[in-house]
């Protein structure tokens, strides 16, 4: 509720505003829709205390008889006629406050709709739009808990949770300003223990922040924990370590249950609270007002409205604790989607498109990064690669050669120097153009749980049938792939698993190939195949490199042996560089790791 206050104030409480202001921003195309929701709620909660009123208004006309407040206003005496004048106008109460029930209802749940979907979208496109450097730090489950949990917890709130916390705010006003006209001493009496229960509310609500900023980072937690596990289910299986990953998951499981119970537990507290504030209301009309109406003050019909209406105002105040519960939840949701949604990329991209003329030569100019200040991996490496021809770069582990390929595709930003394609800076380059000039295949080969043929013609909108065989044909792809159960159209499962991992690379290089780019690059696309696949591989590669600008990234050198330049990275720069023959010729790091594979040398 503190925050609530805080954001109906303009109160910063994170960024530049409170997450209530946050939500109501972020909501703008919405407004129409907003102010209709909530003029419908607060109809509703008023026609909902119209019959109320009416009960009081007969009783009087029961006692008063010619002397009632009917008869003063109509000028009809006769208590029957009176008495179906209030049926009527209960009538006209009561479908009036079913439209307003069916309006605010469809107006709430479509808003909730609409803002939860929108959210969704919007916190997933900016995912995707991020360098992979905030990936680094970011965990899978953390973002599939946002764009979950926190969404869904979103929606829960405005499909609900937001609708009764204006109706109990108009149930108080309303029913207060009743009170004021009948009675003010008998206001003053009643409203009296309502400050402190709002006050001890406050400051519930600031140690609920805390827990429940803690059970959304538990869940996250969680989340991560549950999705590493399904994907290394194999792992699991084969290191017989189902037991100890199900404890593991177990006691993670119960951190986010301790968080909830701490929360339960606080929130828990409310209604007791509540229950006495209405005590001590309830019985303070019932004695004052009774004898205020003996005593001929107030009207009988009066006294047996403020009763009634005692009840009405304090009862609800019961879910207030559950309704502080469900809007800190959702508060705390909302800060995590709209943080995230906020999220600004490090890298800004350009606005040039490469040259439609271009060849795809690549130039890299005294170029250094490192993913960590301290830790420099690439250092002032210079050389370029014209127009058509292949160059490898080869080296230990951990001399930077993928990282190279990262900084090629504006996937991290140079900490110095410069990449150029055919003359024009890659900063300045649109990422839309400098990737669709770019066909990549990686070691790591990530397939999409669909059929053969929208993995390969992944990337590229409505390719024909004929120009996704012959990309397969390219690769040596089409022969197994006709042998697939349902060929093209065959079913390849999460991550591709019901292939082989040559057979996933296959149709990598296809899905590559298949946008015809002006450069290609390999990031070791064959370390992880058979010798069999790796020599069917290399032949593909050796007639789809040809004519294009081609950069492989090896570790096995048997593949790059025919490139027209190979340079040797060692500890982050370049030692050597030259064709395969010239670099056998020098007593460097290129010639020992060859003597190693061929077996001239051991390890």
């Amino acid at each position: 509720m503190s925050e609530l206050v805080a954001s109906l104030n303009g109160v910063n409480k994170l960024g530049n505003q409170a997450p209530l202001q946050r939500l109501w921003h972020y909501g703008a195309n919405h407004r129409g829709q907003t102010i209709f929701a909530i003029v419908m709620s607060i109809t509703k909660k008023i026609l909902d205390i119209v019959p109320e009123i009416l009960i009081g208004v007969a009783i009087d006309v029961i006692v008063s008889s010619e002397d009632s407040f009917v008869a003063d206003v109509t000028g009809i005496t006769d208590r029957w006629q009176q008495l179906l004048i209030l049926a009527v106008l209960n009538f006209v109460v009561w479908v009036g406050e079913s439209l307003a029930q069916f309006a605010l209802n469809v107006s709430w749940r479509t808003l909730a709709q609409d803002i939860q979907h929108e959210a969704r979208l919007d916190a997933y496109a900016n995912v995707q739009n991020l360098d992979l450097a905030y990936f680094d730090d970011a965990s899978t489950g953390e973002l599939l808990s946002i764009l979950n949990d926190d969404v869904n917890q979103l929606e829960r709130f405005l499909d609900e949770g937001a609708n009764k916390m204006i109706q109990m705010g108009i149930n108080v006003l309303g029913v207060g300003l009743l009170f004021l006209i009948v009675s003010p001493l008998i206001t003053l009496v009643a409203f009296l223990p309502i400050p402190f229960l709002l006050f001890g509310s406050f400051s519930y609500q600031k140690r609920l922040v805390k827990l429940y900023d803690t059970v959304r980072a538990r869940v996250g937690n969680l989340s991560t924990t549950l999705q590493n596990n399904l994907s290394g289910i194999t792992t699991i299986k084969a290191f017989n370590t189902e037991d100890t990953e199900r404890k593991r998951v177990e006691e993670i499981s119960q951190t986010y249950r301790d968080a909830n119970a701490a929360a339960i537990k606080l929130s828990s507290a409310f209604v007791p609270l509540i229950r006495v504030a209405i005590l001590i209301g309830f019985s303070a009309t019932l004695l004052l007002g009774g004898w205020m109406a003996i005593n001929g003050d107030i009207r009988v019909g009066s006294y047996s409205l403020l009763v009634f209406m005692t009840q009405r105002m304090l009862w609800p105040l019961t879910d207030l604790g559950s309704m502080f519960d469900t809007y800190q939840r959702a508060m705390s949701s909302v800060r995590r989607i709209l943080d995230l949604v906020d999220t600004e990329p490090q890298i800004q991209e350009g606005l040039q498109a490469l040259p439609v003329n271009g060849q795809g030569s690549i130039s890299f100019e005294n170029l250094s990064f490192g993913y960590s200040a301290n830790h420099p991996v690439l250092k002032n490496v210079s050389f370029q690669v014209p127009a058509g021809e292949t160059h490898a770069i080869v080296g230990t582990t951990g001399s930077g050669k993928s990282t190279l390929v990262k900084l090629l595709l504006n996937l991290y930003s140079p900490t110095a120097g410069e990449i150029s394609i055919d003359g024009v800076p890659v900063r300045d380059v649109s990422n839309e153009s400098l990737r669709a000039a770019c066909g990549l295949v990686s070691q790591d080969v990530f397939l999409f749980d669909g059929s053969v043929r929208d993995n390969i013609s992944y990337g590229l909108a409505n390719p024909t049938g004929e120009e996704v065989t012959t990309a397969a044909k390219l690769c040596e792809a089409h022969e197994f792939i006709s042998k697939l159960p349902n060929g093209y159209d065959t079913v390849v499962g999460e991550r591709g698993q019901k292939l082989s991992g040559g057979q996933r690379q296959r149709i990598s290089i296809a899905r590559a190939i298949l946008r015809d780019p002006k450069i290609l690059i390999l990031d070791e696309a064959t370390s992880s195949v058979d010798n069999e696949t790796e020599a069917a591989i290399s032949r593909s590669l050796d007639v789809v490199a040809k004519d294009r600008t081609t950069v492989v990234i090896a570790h096995r050198l048997s593949t790059i042996r025919n490139a027209d330049r190979i340079h040797v990275l060692e500890s982050g720069s370049i030692s050597e560089s030259g064709t395969h023959e010239e670099l056998l010729e020098i007593d460097g790091l290129y010639r020992a790791l060859w003597m190693v594979q061929t077996g001239e040398r051991s390890a």
